[in-house]
């Protein structure tokens, strides 16, 4: 049923006895995405999919709807639809989609359909990244490094969210190490003005290399804030100054932009 209503008559993987019953929503959502952005080379790296209302209202609206006992159909619901969307846009970068640990029962089992929606879609599993947001609190931490885990060893890339917000800090990197850590806007807005978070950003990014992640700034507004964060040695940034979410569509950003915080 999953995937019936983005790709037509198609079989679709057995799922696990959890995830089995009425797989209705009862509500709608679409697709908007965000650019990923490498400095580097002033490259996009990817969009990161956000759900939103039919009309394109906020991801709190739909979020809102979301019972418990829906949860894990939700989940599924935006990967599929994430990956169908994207797909039908061309995208051809790195698909960034949020996950929710607590509704992932069997790693090896939940991700099926999330194959099977690439391969029939053509989007290239290595193209996938899979964020858990730090700021869900996550009620089993092996779990977690089980989901992440098996996730890698397909060939995905795993990324925490609002990393610096959350609930497991610095102490969840001692059970998986992720390849992207996103760090929080409430770490990055101001940095420029403020050495606090200009000390605590430089010191993650200590970390980070220490562990073989890689830092992402996310909520990046202003060319001082990006430039602040680039002479920290910060290469991937997403927010408002390059981009905001746009409804099925893939944004590019101007090369004036870039022009204008490099001058």
């Amino acid at each position: 049923m999953y995937l019936h209503q983005f790709f037509g008559e198609t079989p679709e993987p057995r799922q696990c006895a959890e995830c089995q019953g009425d797989q209705r929503l009862g509500f709608e959502f679409r697709m908007a995405f965000q650019p990923v952005v490498d400095a580097r080379d002033r490259s996009i790296y990817g969009y990161e999919a956000l759900v939103r209302t039919p009309e394109g209202g906020g991801a709190a609206e739909v979020i809102a709807q979301v019972t418990p006992e829906l949860l894990y159909r939700f989940d599924q619901t935006c990967r599929v639809r994430a990956i169908a969307t994207a797909a039908a846009l061309g995208l051809r970068a790195r698909l960034f989609i949020n996950f929710f640990p607590n509704a992932v029962y069997q790693p090896a089992t939940c991700i099926r359909l999330t194959l099977r929606a690439a391969q029939i879609s053509g989007f290239p599993t290595e193209n996938l990244v899979f964020e858990a947001a730090e700021s869900e609190e996550v009620r089993d931490q092996a779990h977690v490094r089980r989901i992440f885990n098996d996730y890698r060893s397909r060939g995905f890339q795993t990324a925490i969210d609002d990393f610096g917000a959350g609930y497991a800090g610095l102490t969840s990197l001692t059970g998986f190490q992720p390849d992207l850590l996103k760090l929080d806007m409430g770490l990055i807005r101001g940095i420029d003005t403020d050495p606090v978070r200009q000390a605590i950003v430089a010191g993650t990014a200590h970390i980070a290399r220490g562990i073989g992640s890689t830092l992402l700034a996310e909520g990046v507004e202003t060319a001082g804030e990006y430039r602040a964060l680039r002479a920290l040695g910060i290469d991937l940034f997403q927010g408002y100054l390059f981009g905001r979410p746009a409804l099925e569509r893939l944004e590019p950003v101007p090369d004036a932009l870039w022009e204008s915080l490099e001058s």
